[in-house]
């Protein structure tokens, strides 16, 4: 299929599960605005090689989705950075794991701010055009943990579940519209963010990584596989093709059996 036509937005896109995002949408030939909190020079470079790599115009825009107001702009900055915002994939997320009773409120409250409510955000800023011209596509990337459980992960659960229940109002406010709202739901990927918990289980069965990685992914993932972030991009490109026009308001695991369970 081609995206040609479209220009996409991609939070947190300057590394793992975002960049796969973005370069798998501008290889279908989305424009592409990049995000991060890097500054704009460091972040422009990611843009001109993805620019450089798929022949699409890309560019970078930064902003603190802590801040509300950083976050209400941010479709309009990455509107009059390169055009109108047809695809929005709610990417960025931080992580911060300790049992509720310790759990520091400021912990707490970051981490709703850029999971939970960035998303709002920039979702309320960018329906409008997608209304007008009768056509967009809303993709929020809302793990496996807004579909279940773990130890110690209270914010994140609390951001990813209101995440799946936030994605679903909106899918029913613009089922009408040409519009579709979808989450899609990762397991365990491969992405630097996990490297520390791989080479801990492999320093603990004599320093085999692809051992480390099966003793990590048994306590969840049936599959005992990471999913390379390039799979997330191709759904992701799925969920924006005519295929999916008719899907609207799921939280899609792709998870390796995890949530099969």
């Amino acid at each position: 299929m081609s995206l040609h036509t479209r220009t996409a937005l991609v939070t947190g896109s300057t590394q793992g599960i975002g960049l796969a995002i973005a370069e798998s949408l501008a290889r279908a030939g989305a424009q592409v605005v990049l995000h991060g909190i890097e500054p704009d020079a460091q972040g422009a470079e990611v843009a001109a090689r993805l620019q450089a790599q798929t022949k699409v115009r890309c560019a970078y825009v930064s902003a603190n989705l802590m801040d509300e107001a950083q976050a209400a702009d941010l479709v309009a900055q990455a509107e009059s950075a390169l055009a109108p915002i047809d695809i929005l994939v709610n990417n960025a997320g931080i992580q911060f794991t300790c049992p509720v009773a310790e759990f520091p409120a400021e912990r707490w409250n970051a981490i709703l701010a850029v999971n939970l409510s960035a998303c709002f955000h920039t979702m309320k800023a960018a329906i409008p055009g997608m209304r007008q011209r009768r056509w967009g596509r809303l993709i929020n990337i809302a793990s496996v943990h807004g579909l279940v459980a773990s130890l110690n992960k209270g914010a994140y659960l609390a951001a990813k579940h209101g995440l799946v229940g936030l994605n679903k109002g909106v899918a029913l406010e613009t089922a009408t519209d040409g519009i579709t709202a979808n989450c899609i739901c990762p397991g365990w990927t491969d992405t630097a963010l996990i490297q520390p918990q791989i080479e801990a289980r492999a320093a603990a069965v004599g320093g085999d990584r692809e051992a480390g990685i099966r003793e990590l992914l048994r306590e969840k993932q049936p599959n005992l596989t990471l999913l390379p972030p390039s799979a997330l991009g191709e759904v992701a490109v799925f969920l924006c093709s005519p295929a999916a026009a008719g899907i609207t308001g799921v939280a899609l695991p792709v998870d390796g059996g995890w949530t099969a369970q």
